[in-house]
């Protein structure tokens, strides 16, 4: 899977995190956090959007819902892994080295 594939699906989990019920968002992005912390952890050190996209094609999210039910054991919302795991991976995406000259190449092409 290549990231201009995955890209759109980790945006739309952060509006959807934009977007969540103010009492459940302090949670959210909790999990989100921590999910973040474990992408970092797994790919260790100078990344690119394609490794952050492979990582997503190999290992999925599901382990990052054991991380969200830890972060935010009494609240569910923080449990939607398209919601949270899309808005940690979006995020994470930015510290990518080549980020910006994807984000160029989107908009010129």
């Amino acid at each position: 899977m290549r990231f201009d594939e995955v890209f759109g699906l980790w945006q739309e989990g952060e509006r959807r995190l934009a977007q969540a019920d103010p009492a459940d968002r302090q949670a959210m992005e909790r999990a989100v956090a921590v999910v973040v912390e474990e992408l970092r952890r797994r790919l260790g050190g100078p990344f690119t959007t394609e490794e952050l996209a492979a990582l997503y094609s190999s290992q999925g999210t599901d382990w990052a819902f054991g991380l969200a039910t830890r972060a935010a054991p009494s609240s569910p919302a923080a449990w939607d892994m398209p919601t949270v795991a899309g808005a940690a991976f979006a995020r994470y995406a930015r510290e990518a080295s080549d980020y910006r000259d994807k984000l160029a190449a989107a908009r010129d092409g």
